[in-house]
């Protein structure tokens, strides 16, 4: 059997979580990707091919040219759509492209919930290259948040306390990003958590969820996430009532959002694994063949109606930031241990001697820490104590 997996740049969730499985599953793998030579290292069995991927015409005519699918996946942001277009062509299980779109559109998102009768968020979209000067005139409830229509990593997400800011900031972002549209929404308040799901285009798993640490506004950062095993059920009926109305069904869905006064609202919705490392932690603490299950999913079989997921798991992901440009020249190897009982794996994100700008993003990003086991408080204390003992510098 054949996949084909569109892509831009390699991921952690690709490269140690899906081609792996599509190993394990016996699945011949074709890349489809507009960056070659970025996937140099691929596993036997698996081919890479350059593709417009951006492009579902583009995507559907060269896997047409090319050998027959069985499935057309991707666990890119930005290529949802195409892949759902693609399996629909050749007649493949595969994503609604409508759910795939809202999920990518925020704006379309705020639209169809409120449409829905499930949420209303105060926003105004502004078309790629309309003045910003237009955001003065909306009735907007400030503070607000500017941020990509289509964007994702918190790239150029920003809080703005008022109208001349707003502007300010929006014309900054254009200067950077020409072609995006930018959309400004009313801060939603709450503790800020995800919640994990897996389905079949049949039923719907919730795979637990985790509580996220962010850094201090202007900017959006996560900075650590702590796993949830069984989020409380009340915020599961809120967030699977508005999935189920996006449309969420087939595949792996992470999805952000708040909880204030026992609301949940949604800040996005990611139409594919979590990301950042989070995915292997999750499949850690779940104790199941997390990847393998996604892709049966796409290949058309069946979900089993109890994934055997364990229910004690206890497991958090930290991440080191860098504060200020400049370059690295000090910071933890990459390490596997284990600590009482907790397992510990750090793995570093630039290597000693690189230079970088401050972004204000996550690719401010230095190293990720991700610690599991089954006791909160032993999880807690390796990876306190993994933090205090290690050194990361940035020198100007």
């Amino acid at each position: 059997m054949r996949m084909y997996l569109l892509a831009l740049n390699p991921t952690d969730s690709v490269t140690e979580g899906f081609l792996p499985a599509a190993a394990r599953l016996g699945l011949d793998v074709t890349i489809l990707t507009d960056q070659p030579p970025a996937h140099r290292d691929v596993p036997p069995r698996t081919e890479v091919l350059e593709c417009d991927v951006h492009d579902f015409r583009a995507v559907i005519n060269r896997i047409a040219t090319h050998h027959r699918p069985d499935a057309v996946f991707t666990n890119s942001d930005h290529l949802q759509t195409q892949a759902a277009l693609a399996a629909d062509y050749f007649g493949l299980p595969g994503k609604d492209w409508r759910a795939a779109l809202r999920a990518k559109n925020k704006g379309e998102m705020r639209r169809h919930l409120a449409a829905a009768g499930l949420d209303a968020v105060r926003s105004m979209e502004l078309a790629a290259g309309q003045d910003p000067s237009a955001f003065a005139a909306a009735d907007l409830p400030y503070p607000v948040v500017l941020k990509p229509r289509e964007g994702v990593a918190s790239e150029d997400v920003i809080l703005a306390g008022d109208a001349e800011e707003l502007v300010a900031l929006a014309k900054e972002i254009q200067a950077r990003r020409p072609d995006a549209a930018l959309l400004a929404e009313e801060f939603l308040a709450g503790e800020l958590y995800t919640l994990e799901t897996l389905g079949d285009g049949r039923v719907r798993h919730v795979l637990g969820g985790f509580h996220t640490t962010m850094s201090a506004p202007p900017v959006f950062i996560e900075e650590r996430l702590d796993f949830v095993a069984a989020p409380p059920e009340p915020m599961v009926a809120q967030v699977s009532a508005q999935l189920d109305a996006l449309g969420i069904g087939l595949g792996a869905a992470h999805t952000e959002f708040v909880v204030h006064k026992g609301r949940a609202r949604l800040i996005e919705v990611n139409y594919r694994v979590i990301g950042d490392q989070c995915d292997l932690l999750l499949a850690r603490a779940l104790g199941i063949e997390l990847f393998e299950h996604i892709l049966r999913a796409h290949l058309g079989e069946p979900l089993p109606a109890d994934l055997g997921a364990r229910r004690d798991g206890a497991g958090r992901v930290d991440y080191a930031l860098a504060d200020r440009a400049g370059t690295l020249t000090a910071a933890p190897t990459a390490t596997d241990r284990t600590v009482d009982g907790v397992r510990l794996s750090y793995r570093p994100l630039r290597d000693l001697g690189e230079a970088h700008p401050y972004y204000g993003t996550n690719r401010d990003y230095i190293g990720v820490l991700r610690v599991t086991g089954t006791d909160r408080g032993a999880v807690d204390r390796v990876a306190d104590d993994f933090v205090a003992a290690e050194r990361w510098e940035i020198t100007p």
